[in-house]
């Protein structure tokens, strides 16, 4: 009888249950910490075809790879909720400063996208791309998306088509109100980014040209996306003295377009506005509570990092970079726009107003060679050297480097970024382009938190200070960000769901990463796997590129 069965499996292949129990890859022993914020539990996970197939005691059961997870975390992969990474990921698709944060998924997309793009836009922004050594040979957000599926990627992202970039489009870099037919076709490039794939519309409304649109202008973009089952995402039109108007204005725009309100890096910056995020956090509860769809992500950093020119006032900005350039090389208007700096008044976010002095501004990433020996320093030293005042060496250096420096500016205070950490609606991103240590992008000196965020979090507010516990972290890294998205397939440990995962150590895992020395990879993700793949094995870079792009609810494939 033996004989015979043995004979008839030689015929006839594997027994079903005993093929079920061969995977891909199998995770032992780990601590399941699932994405739900419930608390951790011991199993296995066995995945197969890029999915999670079995979680439990998995006993027996044979894999192609087995990773031994004893005394570590077994997490889903972290999703960056606002990364920048949408030129970098066509430098170093790997993006080793992503995913040595355990980093799987990116929501990119500020205001700005890669697509809808005209030669125009092309020719204003050329300097960066030629840093980046870019050719931009796309012209939507679809073709966009073709390209990077074309190369490969280390990480999933998606993007959001950017009101800043329709508006570029349609009006270019002026400070003026569309017609009603120039609207018509600013609605029209917005349902065109929906069906190639966006997940909503965007705003940066700091940075011009996006302050000279109106809200009425915002609620028909964002309309169009809700229609097509979008999200509207926005840096504030305020974060400083003016941040309740621009909270109103947000909820405004969600309730009037009926869509899902995502607040960007919320934060209350500038020193005569600290203490106030329990008024935001009322502000943001009062408005779910009647019914309106608002959260918000942070980086939980003391300091933002921006362009030097957004201590520029927004009416100095029109007509774009070259304008404002022009109008800092006549002694008259440097003048007015010295003096707006100096005097405290309404209507703008007067940077320089929320700041102690010069030393609170430290010099990031620049483009001209001849200006890369004051990168990490701070304003207060570069203009010592160059024996210029603060004021005066910010508009030399906009010139100087054609408006591309960018700086950290320290303005917010640490109660407000835990209280602001710390809420149930909050999830977390970068804001930063993912970048590496090496390269064309290791040149350049980001913020800490293009290498940080995520890993710092783990080490600092859940091992060192426990403001939050493990569950609630990782919960806020994989599927709240997942919710909101609309991600129903990421974002959780659960049978059916893509295997993106990460192994870790929580005792150990630390970003390494500081704003003297900010181009440090992170520590303690000892497997990242992306749809299965590893990306990081036993600690290092596989190079693999199994990201997807991840299409929104309106993508209409052609």
């Amino acid at each position: 009888m033996r004989a015979l069965v043995l004979g008839v499996v030689l015929l006839c292949g594997p027994h079903p249950l005993l093929a079920q129990q061969a995977y891909d890859l199998l995770i032992r022993n780990g601590r399941i910490v699932d994405g739900t914020g419930s608390p951790w539990y011991a199993g296995d996970v066995g995945i197969r075809e890029g999915k999670i197939a079995a979680i439990g005691r998995l006993g027996d059961a044979t894999a192609k790879q087995t990773i031994d997870a004893a005394g570590k975390v077994v997490a889903p992969g972290f999703i960056d909720m606002l990364g920048q990474s949408e030129l970098t990921i066509l430098v170093n698709p790997s993006l080793p400063s992503k995913i040595f944060q355990g980093i799987t998924t990116e929501i990119t997309g500020e205001g700005g996208s890669a697509g809808p793009l005209t030669d125009s836009i092309i020719a204003a922004d050329q300097a960066y791309y030629d840093h980046l050594r870019i050719t931009p040979d796309w012209r939507t957000l679809g073709q966009y998306f073709a390209r990077l599926e074309r190369q490969g990627m280390g990480i999933n992202l998606a993007s959001y088509v950017g009101a800043t970039q329709v508006r570029r489009v349609v009006l270019g870099d002026g400070d003026r109100t569309p017609t009603a037919q120039e609207l018509e076709r600013m609605k029209a490039l917005v349902r065109d980014g929906m069906h190639d794939g966006a997940v909503g519309v965007s705003t940066a409304l700091q940075y011009p040209p996006a302050p000279y649109a109106k809200t009425e202008e915002l609620i028909a973009l964002a309309a169009e996306a809700s229609k097509l089952g979008g999200m509207y995402a926005t840096h504030m039109r305020s974060e400083e003295n003016e941040i309740g108007p621009a909270l109103d204005e947000a909820i405004r725009i969600g309730r009037e377009a009926d869509i899902p309100v995502e607040i960007w890096h919320i934060k209350v910056a500038g020193r005569r506005n600290w203490g106030r995020m329990p008024e935001v956090v009322a502000k943001i509860d009062s408005a779910r509570r009647a019914g309106v769809d608002i959260a918000a992500d942070t980086y939980a950093y003391p300091a933002w990092f921006n362009s030097m020119s957004a201590f520029v006032p927004p009416w100095a900005h029109d007509g774009g970079d070259a304008k404002m350039i022009e109008r800092l090389r006549d002694p008259g208007m440097r003048r007015r726009i010295r003096r707006e700096m100096l005097a405290p008044g309404k209507g703008w976010d007067n940077e320089w107003q929320e700041i102690p002095g010069a030393e609170a501004v430290m010099i990031g990433a620049v483009q001209n060679p001849a200006l890369v020996s004051y990168q990490g320093k701070t304003l207060a030293e570069v203009a010592k050297v160059r024996k210029t005042d603060p004021i005066e060496t910010i508009f030399d250096l906009l010139i100087e480097d054609k408006a591309y420096t960018n700086v950290a500016v320290f303005g917010m205070s640490e109660p407000d970024i835990v209280l602001a950490l710390r809420q149930p609606w909050v999830s977390i991103n970068n804001d930063s382009q993912g970048t590496a240590p090496d390269g064309i992008l290791g040149q350049e000196h980001p913020h800490p938190r293009a290498y940080g965020t995520f890993p710092r979090i783990l080490r600092k507010y859940v091992r060192e200070e426990h403001r939050l516990t493990l569950e609630d972290a990782i919960r806020k890294f994989t599927s709240l960000p997942a919710q909101r998205m609309r991600l129903g397939d990421r974002g959780v440990l659960k049978v059916g769901m893509w295997a993106d995962l990460v192994v870790f150590d929580p005792a150990t895992v630390r970003d390494l990463a500081t704003f003297d020395r900010p181009n440090q990879l992170s520590q303690g993700m000892q497997w990242v796997l992306v749809n299965g793949v590893p990306v990081i094995a036993d600690a290092k870079a596989t190079g693999a590129l199994p990201g997807r792009v991840l299409r929104g609810a309106g993508y209409r494939k052609e």
